[in-house]
């Protein structure tokens, strides 16, 4: 009985999978880990890097694509406010996002550069960028950004129309500048991670169900190119999405109950 239970359930795993298109799932992420928030790959590395939000230990998680924990670094002089997403440079340093702002209460805002020779640590200490947010009537909860040409790009958390800011990758104190917004056109649009291509040609922004593909854009004019909706068909708390090459990203989802917790990859249209 118990073989046949585990039949039925690889079949509905596969019928699922088959019925989302071209989302797989690659591997179950670790129980120990209830809140993957973030993905990122680096090209010195074959892990999958992941977080927690808001509230969690202050770790950056090495995975292996199965949903391994491989490696787990504590961040030793910065604590958890509000980890939201990761992105990393061509050394392979990784930074963490730490912007989230459910209540929307939060005047200050950072991101942690986590050294790439550190990532073989059991420990690290972050050299810290802060920042502020100009004072403008918009959502100031972000949970999504990636790297280009040495700036920060963070992308607010908003139903329909959203705006982008752009922060330099330079340690010390800044004030955020308003680079653009966009509207999706659609309700719960809201975006939950974000990344770039290594050969910066191609951007994904994550929704639950979607991912939408932009490409052709003029320098960081990014929406001045084809913003492409892909749809998913299916629905969980997706929070973390990296180019694992420049046609296939991995995605991952939080944990709810019996749902979620698992790394996917998705050839993109």
């Amino acid at each position: 009985m118990i073989h046949y239970k585990r039949l039925i359930l690889i079949t509905l795993i596969a019928v699922s999978c088959q019925s989302a298109g071209q989302l797989k799932i690659e591997g179950s992420i670790n129980n120990a880990i209830k809140e993957a928030s973030a993905a990122e790959t680096t090209s010195q590395s074959n892990l999958i890097w992941t977080i927690e939000d808001a509230g969690n230990d202050s770790n950056l998680y090495g995975l292996d694509s199965g949903g391994n924990i491989v490696k787990q670094i504590n961040i030793t002089n910065a604590s958890n406010i509000d980890w939201e997403d990761l992105t990393s440079d061509k050394e392979g340093n990784i930074y963490i996002g730490d912007f989230g702002n459910n209540n929307e209460k939060r005047k200050h805002f950072r991101i942690l550069k986590i050294n790439h020779n550190d990532l073989d640590n059991d420990t690290a200490e972050a050299e810290i960028i802060d920042f502020t947010v100009p004072k403008k009537k918009y959502s100031k909860d972000f949970e999504a950004f990636f790297l280009y040409n040495n700036s920060f790009y963070i992308f607010s958390k908003e139903t329909k129309k959203f705006i982008t800011l752009k922060v330099p990758n330079t340690p010390g104190k800044h004030e955020a500048v308003l680079r653009s917004d966009f509207n999706l056109n659609g309700k719960n649009n809201k975006i939950t991670s974000a990344d770039i291509s290594d050969d910066g040609k191609s951007i994904v922004l994550l929704n639950h169900d979607k991912v939408w593909k932009i490409t052709n854009f003029s320098n960081d004019d990014f929406f001045s190119g084809n913003v492409e909706a892909q749809a998913l068909d299916h629905n969980t708390q997706k929070e973390g999405i990296c180019f694992k090459n420049d046609s296939t990203i991995y995605i991952t989802d939080e944990r709810n109950g019996d749902e979620g917790g698992n790394i996917y990859s998705y050839r993109l249209n």
